[in-house]
C-alpha cells in the first residue's frame, strides 16, 4: 500500500513541476564527502556506519507557510489532510483534529501572522509535490544528515553539547524532560525559520535540529511502509535533535510537527 501511495505522490509531482515555482528557494551547495553515519549511544537502527555522498545543494531554511502558500496558489494542490479531514497534533499525545496547513493545531488555529514559520500538516506525498514544483527534490537521509553534521562527528549541528534551556539556545526544542512543548524559547510550537543562527550546521543550514521534522526521501529501515523523518521538533526532548536520530511515519499524514526542507544535485550534476 505504501509503495502505491508513493507513487501517487511521485505522479503527482511530476504532474506539477511544469508550473514552477513562484517563491525563491535559497540553495546552499553542499560538497561531496565521506562521513560516519549513526551513533554509537543512539537507537538500534542508528548503528554507525562509513556513507560517502556526492555534492548536492539543499534548502538553507524549512519550507515557509508564505512558500507553501504560493504553491497552492500556483496549483491548486490538496494536502492529505486536507482531503481526509483531519491531521495529528501533539498534546502531549498524538491525536486526530480537524486541522490542515492552514489551520496546524486544529480548529481555531491560524497562519496568520506566521508566513515565516514553516509550513506543517504536510504528508510525505504533498512534500514531494511541493519539491517537484520547485524543480528540486526531498533530500536523501545520508544527504540530510552530512548537512547536519558534516565529517567530524558532531551530534549535534553546533556541536556535541546537547541544547539547555538557557542561552545560547541553539533550537526551537521542547522541555528537556521529554516530552512537552516549552515557551522558554519565546515560542510554544513553530519558530520563524532561521531564528536561532548560533545552531547552525556545517553546510550552512539553520534549524537542522528542532522546530520541525523534516521529510526525507527513504523508507524508514525495516518498516518499508513508513519514511524517514529526521531532526526532531518543537515538542521533542534534546535526545531527539541529534542528527542521526531519525524516525518513520506513514507517506500519507500530515502532522503539527513535521514539515519539509528539499534539495538539488549539485549545479554541475545538473548539467
Amino acid at each position: 500500500m505504501t509503495a502505491t501511495i508513493i507513487a501517487r505522490g511521485l505522479a503527482v509531482a511530476a504532474a506539477l513541476v511544469a508550473a514552477g515555482p513562484t517563491a525563491a528557494q535559497e540553495l546552499l551547495s553542499v560538497a561531496g564527502g565521506t562521513f560516519t553515519m549513526g551513533d554509537p549511544a543512539g537507537e538500534p537502527d542508528e548503528a554507525p556506519r562509513e556513507v560517502t555522498v556526492a555534492a548536492f545543494r539543499l534548502m538553507r531554511h524549512e519550507v515557509t507557510n508564505a512558500q507553501f502558500a504560493a504553491f497552492v496558489a500556483a496549483t491548486g494542490h490538496v494536502t492529505d489532510a486536507e482531503r481526509r479531514g483531519f491531521g495529528y497534533v501533539w498534546t502531549g499525545r498524538w491525536g486526530r483534529a480537524a486541522a490542515d496547513w492552514r489551520h496546524p493545531y486544529g480548529p481555531g488555529s491560524t497562519i496568520n501572522g506566521r508566513a515565516e514559520h514553516p509550513v506543517v500538516q504536510v504528508s510525505w506525498t504533498d512534500a514531494a509535490a511541493y519539491c517537484a514544483w520547485a524543480a528540486l527534490r526531498l533530500p536523501t537521509e545520508a544527504e540530510w544528515e552530512f548537512a547536519a553534521r558534516g565529517t567530524d562527528g558532531r551530534r549535534f549541528p553546533w556541536g556535541d553539547v546537547a541544547p539547555r534551556e538557557g542561552t545560547p539556545r541553539h533550537a526551537n526544542f521542547g522541555t528537556v524532560a521529554c516530552c512537552a512543548p516549552s515557551a522558554a524559547d519565546g515560542y510554544v510550537t513553530t519558530a520563524p525559520v532561521g531564528s536561532f543562527p548560533s545552531g547552525v550546521a556545517p553546510s550552512g543550514a539553520l534549524d537542522m535540529a528542532g522546530n520541525v521534522w523534516e521529510w526525507t526521501a527513504d523508507a524508514f529501515p525495516g518498516k518499508p511502509e513508513q519514511v524517514a523523518l529526521r531532526g526532531g521538533g518543537w515538542g521533542n526532548n534534546p535526545y531527539c535533535l541529534r542528527a542521526a536520530c531519525r524516525h518513520g511515519n506513514p507517506p500519507d499524514i500530515g502532522l503539527d510537527m513535521v514539515g519539509l526542507r528539499c534539495a538539488a544535485d549539485s549545479v554541475a550534476d545538473a548539467d
